[in-house]
């Protein structure tokens, strides 16, 4: 990080704090399957249940 004139600049590595990680992309693909499974059965389970 350096100071230019009156603002500050920062790398492309110092400016970006987060993980790049690609494990997100997994959590929230299997978040999403098992959302679906749940309230499919939510959903499923009482229709069959009724008379």
């Amino acid at each position: 990080m350096k100071v230019v004139d009156d603002h500050v600049e920062v790398t492309e590595t110092e400016a970006s704090s987060g993980v790049k990680g690609h494990n997100v992309r997994y959590v929230l693909a299997i978040s999403l399957i098992a959302v679906i499974i749940i309230l499919s059965a939510v959903w499923i389970i009482p229709a069959l249940l009724q008379p």
